[in-house]
């Protein structure tokens, strides 16, 4: 087990560039399933995830195989259609392998989902949609048995927009039969990055990047290769760790309209921005003005920043609050800031920030893969020193973190330990 050892008070400076999106190389890996042969990802970041999602397509006799960034997938020979509980409880994103699986073989048995441990996330929307595109649905032992002769198109309405739920009906109606459309479809990067995928291996797919999608179903797919993006979370907590230790910092290799949500509020905070390219630059002098968030779908506020943006405006000159509606108790590391000193009330979806304390070293637990940025984030402002335990919720999502972190100045590194 690995902890991160943190002694605050160091300015982040320098320049770090963004790793390939961990939420787009895991919805990108199922779709191999779709056709045989080899595929080729590069910008695919070494991530736990990705290990884990190998793992899986492994079960099911995919083979991959991660050369430095470029992930060579082969998918020649698929022997199961069985996704075992042992991988799928890992992560939830294992579920995608549901819907390229019952859309070319017409079968699949999939656990139900793990994952970090906070909100309930179910997986009703892909099982209702599923559903209406003919698949038979039996939920048993912990498992979902999915049978259709053949998937045939339909309309799709979901009451909220999914990102999981538009991924895998996606992967599912390329093949069936006749046309699909998909109302109120998630539009985040992801999504469109995965439709330009399936797009590239063969699917008649109109309206990529809104909320309506229309999906001609084709007879079959090929391989192709494709760039993974970058990930816009990750680029979102370098710019905010610059911000809060007072930094200047470029990060290079990020789509800055992916990140232009949180580009404004930084801006709203106080921090000087400066875009160019695919670079943005962050710098910051003095304390951030109090800046109010609500997180939504995209292109708002990103939930998966919520816990850094609370972290950052415990630095600010006044009380703000972050109220959350996509996963409203997602605050699990409310309770672990306030071991630093943090001043944070949360009722309901609501949380509630009183800066003026200042923040002490401590020993911290991570609970989630967020909630793992935010701790860092605080811990690299907080006086003293920080261990931060039970980080490989954050090994899941950031690529080599303290390296890039130790690269811009901070005070971090990893060790061993016998805690948990």
């Amino acid at each position: 087990m690995d902890k991160f050892v943190v002694r605050g008070g160091n300015s982040l400076q320098g320049t770090v560039s963004v790793s390939g999106a961990k939420n787009s190389s895991i919805a990108m890996m199922p779709a191999c399933l779709l056709a045989s042969g080899v595929y080729r990802f590069s910008n695919t970041p070494n991530l736990r995830d990705v290990w884990t999602m190998s793992r899986l397509l492994g079960a099911l006799g995919v083979h991959c195989e991660l050369n430095g960034h470029d992930l060579f997938i082969d998918a020649g020979n698929i022997t199961s259609r069985e996704a075992p509980y042992e991988h799928v409880k890992k992560m939830r994103a294992s579920f995608y392998v549901l819907g390229p699986l019952l859309g070319r073989y017409g079968e699949a048995r999939v656990s139900l989902p793990g994952g970090c441990a906070w909100g309930p996330r179910p997986v009703d929307f892909h099982l209702k949609a599923m559903e209406k595109l003919g698949a038979q649905i039996d939920i048993d032992g912990g498992y979902v048995n999915a049978k259709a002769d053949k998937l045939h198109g339909a309309r799709i309405q979901f009451d909220v927009p999914s990102v999981g739920a538009t991924i895998n009906v996606l992967m599912a109606a390329v093949l069936a039969k006749g046309s699909t459309l998909i109302s109120n479809a998630a539009v985040e990067p992801e999504v469109t990055a995965q439709a330009r995928l399936l797009q590239s291996m063969g699917a008649r797919i109109d309206g990529i990047g809104t909320s309506t999608l229309e999906i001609e179903g084709v007879t079959d797919l090929h391989t192709c290769d494709a760039v993974t993006i970058p990930d816009r979370i990750e680029a979102s907590t370098y710019m905010i760790g610059a911000a809060i230790t007072r930094g200047n910092v470029t990060v290079n290799n990020l789509n800055p309209y992916h990140c232009a949500a949180v580009i404004a509020k930084l801006e709203e905070s106080g921090a000087e921005v400066d875009v160019t390219g695919n670079s943005v630059t962050i710098k910051m002098d003095d304390a951030p003005q109090a800046t109010d968030i609500t997180t939504a779908v995209y292109p708002g506020f990103p939930t998966d920043v919520q816990a850094q943006w609370v972290a950052y405006m415990l630095q600010a000159q006044g009380p703000s609050r972050v109220k959350e509606t996509i996963y409203t108790d997602r605050f699990k590391h409310v309770p672990e800031l306030a071991r630093l000193g943090a001043d944070v009330e949360v009722d309901e979806n609501t949380a509630s920030i009183r800066p003026g304390k200042r923040l002490s070293g401590a020993t911290v637990m991570s609970t989630d893969l967020r909630a793992s940025a935010s701790l860092i984030l605080a811990a690299l402002v907080a006086e003293g020193r920080t261990e931060i335990l039970r980080v490989y919720h954050i090994d899941r999502g950031y690529e080599n973190i303290e390296q890039k972190l130790a690269g811009l100045g901070a005070d971090i590194r990893r060790e061993q330990t016998d805690e948990f």
